[in-house]
């Protein structure tokens, strides 16, 4: 008997390791561009005078080109197939990440007078948008890609695992955002606007190097298994996915959990630079935390926004934890009950942050992270179950769905505008509720028991 760890990423004698890890880079090439999104919102709050609100406009151009682009890649992906596809969303975000030199440009032009700083904002909303419509036809295809590499009662696991990596980007991303948005010079002025381009243009030459590998890489085009025999002509059997609850809620839930986790990890440096109690004062003169700290207005120490972004990756830890500790848990336990416990814990922790209990406050807002982890992939697996050849067509709507990352962010920033950034955690809160009810109730929608089986009549 195959024991599990050899057979995971074994289909029909196949070993489809190298096929996974390859496509395991896209997932940390997409993350460590959510990460730099995710520390630019303050930046911008700072460059060009914006409210917490206008500068989640940069979380709207994120994800609007997700939106505008999910159907046109789940198209395309179904003819092209899985490996053109890749090189094709590839290409995008390398034209998308070049953009940002002209747009610094733009930025640049605004000290002198002749460009207004609206200009500008658009100037960098255009190049997220287009590096956005890229990263879709990436997650379109890679996402529902991880689940047929090898056998199906594994396909939750494995999206987990490739989603881990995903998690390893969203942690270098922040640093890296912080370093180049955030640095200053020897005056102490900030330069970030002048250095803004570079961890793009890289993650442009990087995306046209993965393309050129996979042009030249095996990656085999595998069909999803029908289990509601929606590719036959089978009397009585509906064809369309929207006859089937477990896919249509998991449109909503991904709606849902995508705003939570766009507006926890967008107004992450707002929160850590004005919710945390005082700050020890031996910090400042601690080498390790010298760049963290900084003075507040009453002379208390307060928390830096570099410093801030620097620990934006220790809760990006968090969540790669999870991502692990939840792929281990899911080869044992129902993905749709483990789904449905994350959500409910993190509707307890974001009441907690609403509630403003000190450090216990700050300390939900790292576990929130934790219990996020699993969340997004394991939405995408079970909502895709069982879909066969329409899986493609599917995946495009589950990504549509991103579209919750551009709209609640800024009900959240409101919220954080009219009183503080505390209570904006009142926004995600009730996110995770609807998330909890469809993990919760899964099995009730699919007819099926778990990931390993459907239960027809």
């Amino acid at each position: 008997m195959v024991n599990d760890k050899e057979s995971i990423f074994s289909l029909d004698g196949q070993n489809l390791r190298f096929t996974f890890i390859l496509v395991c880079s896209l997932f940390l090439l997409w993350a460590v561009c959510n990460g730099m999104i995710d520390v630019m919102d303050k930046h911008f709050q700072e460059e060009l005078h914006l409210s917490k609100s206008q500068s989640a406009w940069v979380q709207f151009a994120h994800y609007l080109g997700y939106f505008l682009m999910s159907m046109p890649a789940g198209v395309l992906a179904t003819k092209l197939g899985y490996k053109r596809g890749i090189i094709m969303g590839l290409t995008i975000v390398a034209i998308g990440g070049f953009w940002f030199i002209p747009a610094t440009h733009i930025n640049s032009l605004v000290h002198e007078g002749s460009v207004s700083e609206t200009t500008a904002f658009v100037g960098f909303l255009a190049g997220v948008c287009v590096i956005a419509t890229g990263l879709t036809f990436l997650e379109t295809i890679a996402n529902p890609y991880t689940t047929v590499l090898g056998p199906k009662r594994w396909a939750a696991t494995r999206i987990n695992l490739a989603q881990s990596c995903n998690g390893a980007g969203w942690i270098i991303g922040p640093p890296i955002g912080g370093l180049f948005f955030y640095g200053k010079d020897a005056l102490g002025n900030n330069t970030g606007s002048q250095t803004l381009y570079i961890p793009y243009v890289t993650v442009a030459i990087i995306s046209l190097m993965i393309a050129a590998v996979f042009y030249f890489a095996n990656v085999p085009d595998i069909k999803m298994e029908d289990d509601y025999h929606l590719d036959e002509a089978a009397p009585g059997a509906s064809h369309s996915i929207w006859s089937h609850p477990h896919f249509v809620l998991a449109v909503a839930a991904q709606f849902f959990y995508v705003a939570a986790q766009a507006g926890i990890f967008s107004f992450f440096i707002n929160y850590m630079t004005s919710e945390l109690p005082a700050i020890p004062a031996s910090w400042a003169s601690a080498a390790f935390f010298h760049d963290w700290v900084e003075p507040g207005k009453t002379g208390i120490l307060s928390l830096s926004d570099k410093g801030a972004a620097n620990l934006a990756s220790l809760a990006f830890g968090c969540f790669l934890l999870g991502r692990i500790t939840g792929s281990g848990l899911m080869r044992k336990y129902s993905a749709h009950k483990i789904l449905g416990l994350y959500a409910v814990l993190n509707v307890l922790l974001t009441l907690l942050v609403f509630f403003k209990i000190g450090w216990i406050s700050v300390i939900c807002v790292f576990l929130s992270y934790f219990f996020m982890s699993i969340m997004f992939p394991t939405i995408f697996a079970l909502g895709i179950y069982g879909l066969g050849a329409r899986a493609k067509k599917a995946s495009a709507f589950i990504v549509m769905a991103i579209m919750g990352g551009a709209i609640l962010p800024k009900l959240m920033g409101y919220v954080a505008d009219k009183y503080d950034m505390s209570r904006g955690f009142i926004v995600p809160m009730f996110c995770f509720v609807f998330v909890a009810y469809y993990g919760l109730n899964w099995s009730k929608f699919s007819k099926a028991e778990s990931l390993q089986g459907v239960r027809m009549h």
